[in-house]
């Protein structure tokens, strides 16, 4: 006698953009395997990594989609944060071992001086970034060199932060003593380490510190007004045996302007072909340099849909990803 089971196989999910509301204590990796469940698909990832100990915007790309998570993660991004003063952690974070015995943390502070010192970090700025991070040296990445016991020294690097708002403070106690929360938003540059920032206005005032909250609020068009807990998106399977996605045309959009083509453009995309440029003259760009005029537009048909992504330079838009090839 042989039994049978009636499963239900369901569909996977649609090509497009997920945005989710990271919860604290999940990894990125966690999240994309849930994900991975819950679309239904093996082919999900996401764009730009986020600490455990972070909340928020993390833009998780399924099917197609994934072939934008490369150019979206280069966008700049928007961050909420709080910092102690008073001492520091082997992460830079709350979930590392305290370096300190006793607090250093000042016995005044006032809301101009923290913006003083916040100003002195912004703009276009040298940031050794954290050593406990997922910066690869000699193939390895740094946290697992930290977490084997070597002193891991990482090299200053360029970012930009275009935005180093102070927006609250706060005393509070500690083990160690009186320490001073303060509350900020930032925007920055890919690449730029938040902890690295709340370490290095420690240091500007004369203490140390480290991130005790830090949550996500955009990352590039994808703002936390259109993420979705998990849960959420869970009940969505339950209920309707499919998640909400963003379409691959509207993912573009929302990071990249959008070049509408026409039936020959679209056909010549098909196959790998370059365009005219969108707007630059030649005379233009001769007055230029090309990263000055270097742009990603989301090539788009006439019927709302996404073709290809396309780097114009101002002499020609070559496509960089073709998502609709033509037979």
């Amino acid at each position: 006698m042989t039994s049978s089971r009636n499963t239900v196989r369901r569909h996977s999910a649609p090509d497009g953009i997920v945005v989710v509301d990271k919860p604290q204590g999940w990894t990125s990796h966690d999240v994309v395997s849930k994900m991975r469940g819950l679309a239904a698909t093996r082919k999900v990832g996401h764009a730009g990594t986020l600490d455990p100990m972070a909340t928020g915007v993390l833009v998780i790309g399924i099917g197609k989609a994934t072939k934008l998570l490369h150019y979206i993660v280069g966008a700049d991004k928007d961050y909420d944060t709080t910092i102690r003063l008073g001492f520091s952690t082997d992460t830079e974070d709350a979930e590392g071992t305290s370096l300190s015995e006793t607090s250093s943390a000042p016995q005044r502070l006032e809301l101009e001086d923290l913006q003083r010192a916040a100003d002195t970090l912004t703009g276009d700025i040298m940031q050794v970034p954290s050593a406990v991070s997922a910066i690869k040296i000699d193939g390895k990445r740094a946290y697992d060199r930290v977490r084997s016991g070597e002193d891991v020294v990482i090299p200053a690097r360029p970012v930009h932060v275009s935005r180093f708002h102070i927006t609250g403070i706060e005393k509070a106690s500690s083990q160690y003593g009186d320490v001073w929360d303060v509350h900020a938003s930032v925007t920055v540059s890919s690449g730029t380490y938040v902890r690295a920032l709340g370490r290095d206005l420690a240091r500007a005032l004369g203490t140390e510190g480290h991130l005790t909250m830090l949550r996500r609020t955009r990352v590039g068009g994808y703002s936390i007004d259109t993420a979705a807990p998990l849960e959420a998106l869970q009940q969505q399977v339950e209920q309707h045996q499919v998640i909400d996605v963003l379409p691959l045309a509207q993912a573009a959009s929302a990071s990249f302007p959008v070049r509408h083509l026409s039936e020959d453009e679209v056909i010549a995309l098909g196959y790998g072909k370059r365009l005219s440029p969108q707007h630059q003259s030649l005379e233009d760009v001769e007055e230029s340099t090309a990263s000055e005029v270097t742009q990603l537009y989301a090539g788009a048909s006439s019927h709302g849909e996404l073709i290809a992504l396309l780097k114009d330079d101002g002499r020609k838009a070559q496509p960089v990803v073709v998502f609709a090839p033509r037979q």
